[in-house]
C-alpha cells in the first residue's frame, strides 16, 4: 500500500476528482454499448492482440497478455465470445482470478490502428470440447477457455497510442539499451547453476517448441 505521507495532495472523493477532471460529454456516455455491435465484432476479427484485467478475492490485480493470429477470440453472439487460454507458464493469475470473482476487462489491438475496443463483463472458464475445438491453433485445441459476458463495451480514442507514438516507426524500434529477458530472470531470481545461456536457451525453445 503507498504511504498516505508518501504524497501531499490525493484526491480522495469522486466529487473532487470530478472538479478536476470534468464530466465526460454525451458522446463518450453515449458510445458505450451493453452488447456488441457489427463494428465491434469486425474488429475483434482483425485483433491479434488483447490484454485481460482480472482481480481476485484478495484484492490482487493481475493484467495478462493474449495473443494469436487475427480472429484469436471466438464471438458467439452479441453478448457472448469465447477467449483460448494457450500454453504458458502456468502461474494462472488470471485463470484463479476468474475462478474466485468472475469479472473480467478486455483491451483489443490492431497494428497500426490507433483506437481500441474495450470489453467489461462477467467470465467463466470452460470445457466444452465443441467450442474449444474451433479454437485450436498449431493443430492443438485449448484445454480451457474463458467465456465473456458482455456487460459494456466501446472504442476507445486512439490518443494514447498517438502519443506514445507506439505503431510509428520511431516508437516501434526495439531498446537496444535494455538487458535480455535471460538476462533480467537471472538477476530476479539467482537460481543456483542457471546461467544467462541456459535461460536463453530455453526460453528461446518455450518460444520455438512450446506456443501451443
Amino acid at each position: 500500500m503507498t504511504s498516505p505521507h508518501r504524497f501531499q495532495h490525493v484526491v480522495k472523493s469522486i466529487d473532487e476528482l470530478t472538479e478536476l477532471i470534468g464530466v465526460p460529454s454525451e458522446l463518450a456516455l453515449k458510445k458505450q454499448l451493453s452488447e456488441l455491435d457489427e463494428h465491434m465484432k469486425s474488429f475483434i476479427a482483425r485483433s491479434p492482440f488483447l490484454l485481460i484485467g482480472t482481480f481476485g478475492r484478495e484484492g490482487a490485480c493481475d493484467v495478462s497478455p493474449r495473443g494469436d493470429p487475427p480472429g484469436l477470440v471466438k464471438v458467439l453472439d452479441s453478448k457472448t465470445l469465447v477467449i483460448p487460454d494457450r500454453r504458458g507458464n502456468r502461474r494462472v493469475d488470471s485463470l484463479r482470478n476468474i475462478v474466485e470473482i468472475g469479472r473480467i476487462g478486455l483491451l483489443f489491438l490492431i497494428p497500426g490502428v490507433g483506437e481500441t475496443l474495450r470489453v467489461n463483463g462477467r467470465a467463466t472458464l470452460i470445457r466444452d470440447e465443441d467450442v474449444l475445438v474451433t479454437l485450436a491453433a498449431g493443430g492443438t485445441p485449448p484445454l480451457l477457455g474463458i467465456a465473456v459476458e458482455v456487460e459494456e463495451c466501446f472504442l476507445q480514442c486512439a490518443k494514447a497510442i498517438i502519443r506514445s507514438k507506439l505503431w510509428s516507426h520511431e516508437g516501434g524500434q526495439p531498446d537496444s539499451t535494455l538487458p535480455s529477458f535471460a538476462e533480467i530472470l537471472l538477476d530476479q531470481v539467482k537460481i543456483e547453476g542457471e546461467t544467462v545461456e541456459s535461460l536463453r536457451q530455453r526460453i528461446e525453445n518455450s518460444y520455438r517448441n512450446q506456443l501451443y
